[in-house]
C-alpha cells in the first residue's frame, strides 16, 4: 500500500512532488501513466486513439489495482483516476494519505501548453485541443477528488519542492491521526 498517493488533474505537479517525496522518503514511487504505458506497451494517446477511452479506464483500473498493492512508496496517479468510483473507494482505502494537488485554470494550460509531451502523452479526451477542455474538466472532476483526498494543496505559486515539504509535515500529522507511531506504515 502506498503510503502516499497524489490525485489531481494534469499538470498540477503530481509527477514531479512524487520523485521529490520519494527521495525524501528513501521510498521506490510510481508514475500510475507511466507505469500503464510500460505494461501496454503504447502511448495512453495511442491507446485511446485506437481503443478508445473506455478501453483505456478499465487499463487504469487495473493498473491502479495493481499498484495500490506494492509496497510503501509514493504513487502519482493519471489526472482522471478519480471517474471510476470503484478507484476512488480503492484510493481512500488503500492509497495511504491522498494527496489532492489543485492548479487555477491558467496555470494547468500554461504548464500543458510548454510540455513538449502533451499532444503525445495528453490527449483530448472531448477531441478538442486540450487546452480547451482544461476548465470545463477540471469542474467536472472537483467533487471527485476532493471526496478522495485527505488534504488538497495548490501548486499554483509555490515551488515543488516546497509542496513536497508540506506534504511530509502532513504525512507525519496523518499518521498520528489514524493512530500510527511515526514509524509504522512509513518508509
Amino acid at each position: 500500500m502506498p503510503t502516499i498517493t497524489l490525485i489531481g488533474y494534469r499538470g498540477t505537479g503530481k509527477t514531479t512532488v512524487a520523485a521529490l517525496l520519494a527521495e525524501a522518503l528513501h521510498s521506490p514511487w510510481w508514475d500510475a501513466d507511466v507505469e500503464l504505458e510500460t505494461r501496454l506497451g503504447c502511448s495512453i494517446a495511442a491507446l485511446i486513439g485506437k481503443q478508445g477511452e473506455d478501453l483505456f479506464r478499465t487499463e487504469e483500473s487495473a493498473t491502479l489495482a495493481t499498484l495500490l498493492d506494492r509496497t510503501p512508496g509514493v504513487l502519482a496517479t493519471g489526472g482522471g483516476v478519480v471517474i471510476r468510483p470503484e478507484n476512488r473507494t480503492a484510493i481512500a482505502a488503500r492509497g495511504g494519505l491522498v494527496v489532492w494537488l489543485t492548479a487555477t485554470v491558467e496555470v494547468v494550460r500554461r504548464r500543458l501548453a510548454v510540455d513538449p509531451t502533451t499532444l503525445s502523452r495528453r490527449p483530448a479526451l472531448s477531441g478538442t485541443d486540450p487546452l480547451a477542455e482544461v476548465a470545463a474538466t477540471m469542474l467536472k472532476r472537483e467533487p471527485w477528488y476532493r471526496a478522495t483526498a485527505a488534504v488538497a494543496i495548490d501548486t499554483s505559486h509555490t515551488p515543488l519542492a516546497e509542496i513536497s515539504r508540506r506534504i511530509l509535515d502532513r504525512l507525519g500529522e496523518w499518521s498520528v491521526e489514524k493512530g500510527k507511531g511515526a514509524c509504522d506504515d512509513a518508509v
